[in-house]
């Protein structure tokens, strides 16, 4: 999408029924298309966001005969106004917005800082801090403005904000910075009823930590493998966190593998 400009991969119905609406970015694979699933089997409507277009159609074809309450979004979350065309089409299509799911995001290979290059870098700090930040203001503006006001949004963060992995600089200080957005935000939504919490998931077994089950560089200068949990757990811990009402909020939440390699030395 050289314009920038939102892209919507299938039709959509107006929706004429009462119902909770949702926008997923990430939503493509892994951790992003499970959370939405879960979301359409409970009876939300979902816009799923993402740079590939053919991955969300298969996120909206997986969900069956809930299919016409998913939204697929050709998004990329690095460019504000991309995620500005793609909110405006969930405002259009949804008339409000109920919960952000925050999840889009990446980094590197493991390497020492020297080997970082700037372009590198800025794509971490665009992917992870920036595009987060874009969604979360999006996100914001329609759930302030809406009747009845408020709204939800949690954003994924990680383990790494607090233990790092060795040759993980640029996605660690991303993560560090989204859980300064985290409690900001969460002290901002509170005159307007916007929740806002944050979900720091530990090796769920998706496409993204696939390396793990190989090894990986370890603290004391080893490679090992790690525990991986299923990403189902990821996808209850982040149910249990929406299916709040907005009175309540759960502003940090920490699911891992029980084995992996985070609480003490190593």
């Amino acid at each position: 999408m050289d314009n920038g400009a939102v892209q919507r991969t299938q039709a959509h119905p107006t929706m004429n029924t009462p119902s909770r609406f949702a926008a997923v970015t990430g939503a493509g694979s892994g951790i992003g298309r499970a959370c939405a699933l879960a979301l359409v089997q409970e009876g939300w409507s979902v816009a799923v966001l993402g740079r590939r277009a053919e991955a969300l159609q298969e996120t909206a074809r997986l969900a069956g005969d809930a299919a016409a309450r998913v939204l697929p979004l050709a998004c990329d979350v690095a460019r504000d106004d991309s995620v500005a065309a793609a909110f405006a089409a969930i405002e259009r299509d949804f008339g409000r917005l109920d919960l952000l799911f925050n999840n889009a995001g990446g980094g590197l290979g493991a390497k020492t800082p020297d080997l970082v290059t700037p372009a590198e870098w800025r794509s971490v700090v665009d992917a992870n801090l920036n595009g987060s930040f874009y969604c979360l203001r999006e996100a914001f503006r329609i759930m302030k403005a809406q009747q009845p006001q408020g709204g939800r949004i949690i954003n994924n963060g990680s383990i790494s904000a607090y233990a790092p992995r060795p040759g993980s600089i640029a996605y660690t200080a991303t993560k560090h910075a989204v859980s300064g957005l985290t409690r900001t935000a969460a002290l901002d939504g509170r005159p307007f009823d916007i929740a806002v919490g944050q979900i720091d998931i530990g090796n769920a077994a998706s496409e993204m930590t696939e390396r793990m089950s190989q090894g990986v560089p370890q603290a004391d200068g080893s490679t090992r493998p790690e525990p991986r949990m299923d990403i189902q757990c990821v996808v209850d811990a982040f149910l249990t966190m929406a299916r709040l009402p907005l009175s309540a909020n759960m502003l940090f939440v920490n699911v891992m593998a029980t084995k992996m390699p985070f609480v003490g030395r190593g």
